[in-house]
Parts: C-alpha cells; structure tokens; sequence
C-alpha cells in the first residue's frame, strides 16, 4: 500500500498539473466555449477515459518491468527522466497559441465524448508520460506494484476529470481571460516546463 507522505505528495503535484492549463484544460475550454458547457464536460470525460486506458497500460508494462529486471527498470527510468526533462524544457520554449478557443465548430456532447476518448488514447505524448511519471511515486517495499500503479493512476484520472469539470462549467470567462492575457499561457509552460524537468531529475536519481 502506499504511504501517506507519498499519497500526500504525489497528490499535491497532480494537482499542480491538472489545474494549470495545458493540453487538456484548452481542449475543454474550447470545446465548452463553441459547442456548450455540456460538450466541454463530455471532452473532460473523454480525456479521463483516455487516461484509464494509459493507466492500464502503464500498470501492465511498469509492474513486469519492475518485477524481471533491475537492469530493465534502470533503463526504463533513465529514459523516462530523459523524456520528462525533455518535454520540460519544450514547454519553456514552445510558443502559447495566440488564440486558444479558436477554430473550433460547435458538435454535440457525445461526439465531443468520442473524439476526446480517441485524441487521448492516441496520444503517444500521454503513454511516455505516464510511463515515466507513475513509477517515481511506487515503492515495491509497499506491496503488489500493480495496485500501487492503479492507485496512482486513478487519483491522476480523477483529479484530472475534476479539473476539467471545474475548466468546462468556467469556460465562457476562461475563454475571455485567455484572449485577453496571452502571457499566461506563456509563463504556465515555464512553470509546467519546470516541474517536468524537476520530476525528471528526482526519478533519474530515484533507486529501485
């Protein structure tokens, strides 16, 4: 089972993550601000579903990894460190879009549900990610490293469905404020950006 002081952590970091706007968050937004608070919340579904499906597939690979080999495991962790620094370092130096809610045609709450579900699903960015971000928080001194891993990953998808939840029924002044203020955009990849390269750092120096 996992422990307190790291369910305490790895908690007050996904919500770091979820309640800054990234990906998801904008892909709500805009999908509650042209199609409906309704189809905004669907969207937020969907990316929770797409989510469940990567948890699953994290706990099926990081639970065998871990259990055969620590060879394996090191490999494994080195380049998910790699990519989190990686994707740290692009977010600081990727350019906000100028407009986040544009561009997008209104479509009903299921189709928004479905294409959510797919975009997530599809993504290979989401799959590393949970790859290299679930494992820093498992200790196999805890116990079974799959339960550890659904643990984890059900609290990530939760709060993330939360997050969006709260983006979707907000989204008409989100919008508004977003257009208005484009820096924000800018300086939340700097500060995600940083946190990606700190999580890296740490598993990099984590010990099975």
């Amino acid at each position: 089972m996992i422990d307190p002081s790291t369910l305490i952590t790895y908690v007050a970091v996904v919500l770091g993550f979820v309640f800054i706007p990234g990906p998801a968050t904008l892909l709500t937004v805009a999908r509650a601000t042209s199609s409906g608070t309704k189809a905004g919340i669907a969207t937020g579904a969907g990316v929770a579903a797409g989510d469940i499906f990567h948890t699953v597939m994290a706990m099926v690979g990081i639970s065998a990894i871990i259990a055969a080999s620590a060879v394996l495991f090191s490999i494994i962790k080195y380049i998910g460190a790699a990519y989190l620094i990686y994707l740290g370092i692009r977010a600081m130096i990727e350019k906000a879009p100028a407009n986040p809610t544009a561009g997008t045609l209104a479509i009903s709450p299921g189709k928004a549900f479905r294409q959510a579900v797919l975009t997530e699903i599809l993504n290979p960015k989401t799959a590393l990610f949970f790859l290299a971000f679930l494992p820093q928080f498992v200790r196999p001194e805890n116990g079974s490293v799959m339960l550890q891993l659904f643990t984890l990953g059900i609290i990530f998808v939760l709060l993330g469905l939360f997050s969006t939840v709260v983006f979707a029924l907000s989204a008409g002044g989100l919008g508004r404020f977003l257009r208005r203020n484009p820096k924000v955009l800018k300086w939340q990849g700097k500060i995600v950006g940083g946190i990606y390269c700190s999580l890296g750092i740490r598993l990099a120096l984590q010990h099975r």
